[in-house]
């Protein structure tokens, strides 16, 4: 009896033990040189190569061509964008027609995308399944459309046409939001694809619309950047939201005449969009736009990203080196300026 009482004993601290031990206490190891900080993609020009840069959340390592030294090679121009899926990265390059697939931690190659492609440009992610804007050819604009990737094969299986110029791609609810800026010309269209059967509706909205984000109503928010006078048929520019429901138009607020934004944000509720250089913020729910700048671009400003009470600025140079410049949102004094890809367009936190 004094003998099973000890085994019992023994058996029940063993099994305390093993649960002490479980995953959840465990030490979690570093996934590689480029966790828990920014990257920044650089399009690259006729100057050099498309390229990505690592800044560390702490701001004190800057690491350019982090692609180039571990792969030992080079991305091509036009870099576009940056896609994430769990522990990949997917990189978009234009005018090599590719895809490369990197860990997003190390970025060791995984693979290279090259085949049924033409002009890639955005890239989403859906159960294992990737949707490639792509522009065709420079000579054709109904030849437009999104390329449907294998994720477990890196193959291009199946194409969806669209209309001209595919930007940029969301998912929301099971279907596809895609914003038709026009490729090589214009275009005033967003389409809706239905990941069911894969079919396509669309959306009139504003001249370019580019940027697209979902706002916390569920409502569609697109960037129309408007025509600019050089297309010989200027039209406003305007902030657009979009009934994801029905499909229609709930609300817009317009610029004036001649004001043509490039870049929008939507960060916990509120807008911030570029204009001539300067970058402007309202709350999502705002009826008419913002007369004072919150911050000044000290150069062409290309990029912005919005995170942590902080604002990112790229300041691109596509001859030598970007500038990366953060600023503190509730002080608006800058923070720090980092030198990084030529060409810098797109900020990822990683």
């Amino acid at each position: 009896m004094k003998i099973n009482k000890l085994i019992s004993k023994a058996f029940i601290l063993s099994a305390l033990f093993l649960a002490s031990c479980s995953d959840d206490d465990s030490p979690q190891l570093p996934k590689g040189d480029y966790e828990n900080g920014i990257l920044i993609s650089g399009e690259g020009s006729g100057a050099g190569t498309g390229s990505i840069s690592f800044i560390s959340n702490d701001l004190t390592t800057t690491e350019n061509l982090i692609y180039k030294k571990v792969n030992t090679n080079e991305l091509g121009v036009y870099l576009q964008s940056i896609t994430f899926d769990n522990d990949r990265a997917f990189i978009v390059v234009d005018n090599t027609n590719s895809v490369t697939v990197v860990d997003r931690y190390t970025f060791e190659d995984k693979a290279t995308i090259t085949t049924g492609l033409n002009k890639p440009r955005y890239m989403e992610t859906v159960d294992n399944k990737g949707y490639v804007t792509n522009w065709g050819s420079t000579a054709d604009e109904t030849d437009d459309f999104i390329a449907i990737v294998d994720l477990n094969t890196y193959a291009v299986d199946g194409t969806i046409a669209v209309g001209n110029g595919p930007e940029r791609i969301i998912e929301s609810n099971g279907k596809l939001y895609v914003s038709h800026k026009g490729g090589f010309g214009t275009n005033n269209i967003i389409s809706v694809i239905d990941l069911s059967d894969n079919s396509v509706e669309t959306i009139t909205v504003g001249y370019k619309p580019d940027e697209i984000f979902v706002n916390t109503k569920g409502e569609l928010v697109v960037l129309c950047g408007g025509n600019e006078s050089w297309t010989g048929n200027e039209t406003i520019a305007s902030i657009v939201n979009i009934n994801m429901s029905t499909n229609t138009e709930v609300s817009a607020l317009t610029f004036a005449d001649g004001e043509h934004p490039s870049l929008m944000v939507l960060d916990n509720g509120m807008l911030y969009y570029e204009l001539g250089g300067k970058v402007y913020s309202i709350d999502e729910d705002a009826t008419a736009l913002s007369s004072t700048s919150i911050v000044e671009s000290q150069g062409y400003l290309y990029g912005m990203e919005v995170k942590d009470d902080k604002i990112y600025l790229l300041d691109a140079d596509f001859t030598d080196l970007s500038e990366l410049n953060i600023y503190d949102l509730s002080t608006k004094n800058k923070i720090t300026t980092k030198a990084i890809a030529l060409g810098a367009s797109k900020i990822y936190f990683n």
